[in-house]
């Protein structure tokens, strides 16, 4: 079966289920977009390493790669094979020293997350961008999908700002103070919110 690489088009706050965020993946070379809903924890997991910051201690991702590169072990890729009654399945293909490839099967937040620390490509099939993928014109790219499939999470953790926050009033310059200090300070839900005044503003 073919696979269909896919790339992390956008990462926001779901306006369709209080307290989630809608990770959007796009069709290589497509405009089609497979949006998934993950929780917060997933989320900022998979937002700090694409904004390049840089946590205090290790997080719970950066562990296991750690871990893994520790035994020679490299994620080669993540495939996004299968939706079943809305929830996806991945799995990891990993190698160790050259050897033959190993699956292991992951949560679709957790695969991505690792995925993007890995530096791997993202892969699903043609039945699940053709059942679960939406086509979004060049104008609505930067939309909240309101159709995402969920993705189970344990008891998600907003990290959006929130309507009325005091950051809405802050400058640019300051709130890119106020994220280095929470990174500094391992406060990575304050810093998530931080991330999300300054994504409104570009």
């Amino acid at each position: 079966m073919k696979k269909i690489k896919l790339e992390i088009s956008g990462l926001s706050y779901s306006q369709t289920q209080s307290g989630a965020y809608a990770l959007v993946l796009g069709e290589n070379g497509g405009k089609r977009r497979l949006p998934i809903i993950i929780g917060g924890f997933e989320a900022q997991a998979i937002a700090i390493e694409l904004e390049k910051m840089a946590p205090t201690r290790p997080l719970t991702h950066d562990l296991f790669k750690s871990f893994a590169e520790s035994f020679h072990v490299q994620v080669r890729e993540v495939v996004i094979y299968n939706l079943v009654e809305g929830i996806f399945y991945a799995k990891l293909i990993c190698q160790q020293d050259g050897a033959n490839d190993v699956e292991v099967d992951a949560r679709t937040s957790d695969a991505i997350a690792l995925a993007v620390r890995f530096n791997c490509p993202i892969y699903t099939y043609e039945f699940i961008l053709s059942s679960a993928g939406i086509l979004i014109d060049d104008a609505d790219d930067d939309s909240d999908p309101a159709l995402p499939p969920a993705e189970s999470s344990s008891s998600p953790q907003p990290v959006a700002k929130e309507p009325g926050s005091e950051l809405s009033g802050k400058s640019k310059d300051e709130l890119k103070q106020m994220l280095k200090a929470a990174i500094e300070d391992e406060a990575y839900e304050k810093a998530g919110k931080i991330r999300d005044e300054l994504e409104k503003r570009k």
